[in-house]
């Protein structure tokens, strides 16, 4: 990761020190327990993963949950969030105060016998799904994510469009797209225009499958995680770094997710965003002592951060029309 080195810094690029504005969305990683091992994913998410949210601290979130009237969103993510301990808990105690619930669902993950019934779960309490589709062609998902999981994705959007998703305005279902992993310079991309790309989604996908959904995100693959190793296996790291940066767009920089989020690991480790998260970049006080979810519950406040912790992947959320867990951050 030296070759980095040779990139501008990420601050250089920024007129001001990158900081928080108000809390709106607690991101939860429930652990990296997941039913897929995709190749593009930045959590290393897998089968064979067993890190996940311990009983102490999945109370702790909660007591947070409870205590911050201005946590709008809980947003539970992994991994599979449903597969790992602490879901129901946490989307029940959410639920209850009144904050709107996101889980990032790989869809597939409704087939196993033990969780057949989360979409009801769903439907029950009103969640909001976000749910990876990377593509809407069969033999591109089925690359990025494994085979047969394209079909298995079709039939579960279709179940929950059976119960109400993507028509009741109170269950949304939105989907994800992240662009193929490139194999040469040439092929370097970031996302397209999110709102074609949504109509080409809503199009093939009612044509063919009848499926309806809200709305489409756009996200790009930044170079951590799987997508990372890949890259660096390629030697394409460092050159895909500096496309990111020759694509800096100063105007997503206001409308970074990470300014009015906390992500916390399931050791209730708490850092500016979920990239931050998985390369271990912690969120840190003005006096420059790492933050988790025990010295927030003491303060009684969650406006501890000074200056958001930056890297050269940065470049990934502010390149084009910029990219984060809501999708793009700007109009082209």
């Amino acid at each position: 990761m030296t070759q980095t080195l040779s990139l501008a810094p990420f601050k250089s690029k920024l007129c001001s020190s990158l900081t928080k504005s108000k809390i709106k969305v607690l991101q939860i990683n429930l652990g990296k327990r997941c039913n897929l091992a995709c190749i593009h994913c930045h959590v290393e998410a897998g089968p064979k993963r067993t890190e996940e949210l311990s009983p102490e601290v999945c109370q702790q979130l909660i007591q947070v949950i409870q205590t911050f009237p201005e946590i709008e969103i809980v947003d539970l993510t992994g991994g599979a969030p449903e597969m790992n301990y602490g879901f129901k808990p946490l989307v029940q105690a959410a639920r209850n105060v009144g904050k709107k619930v996101i889980v990032r669902s790989n869809l597939v993950i409704y087939f196993e016998s033990e969780f057949a019934y989360l979409p009801d779960f769903f439907a029950q309490h009103q969640l909001h799904v976000v749910a990876s589709l990377p593509c809407y062609i069969s033999d591109n998902v089925d690359k990025m994510r494994g085979s047969g999981v394209f079909d298995a994705s079709i039939r579960a959007l279709q179940w929950l469009n059976r119960l109400g998703y993507g028509k009741a305005p109170n269950l949304i279902l939105d989907l994800v797209f992240n662009p193929q992993l490139p194999v040469s310079e040439e092929k370097f991309s970031l996302p397209p225009d999110q709102g074609k790309l949504e109509q080409t989604y809503k199009m093939f996908l009612q044509e063919h499958f009848g499926i309806v959904f809200n709305h489409l995100f756009t996200i790009a693959n930044l170079p951590v995680g799987r997508s990372a190793g890949y890259l660096q296996r390629q030697k394409l790291y460092t050159p895909y770094l500096k496309f990111l940066e020759s694509n800096f767009n100063a105007s997503t920089v206001e409308h970074l997710m990470c300014r009015s989020e906390l992500s916390v690991d399931y050791l209730g480790n708490v850092y500016d965003c979920d990239f931050n998260q998985m390369m271990n970049l912690p969120a840190k006080t003005r006096n420059d002592e790492v933050i988790n979810i025990t010295k927030i519950l003491e303060a009684g406040t969650l406006d501890l951060i000074d200056e958001i912790q930056t890297a050269p992947y940065c470049y990934g959320c502010t390149a084009g029309s910029g990219s984060s867990c809501g999708g793009a951050l700007v109009e082209e």
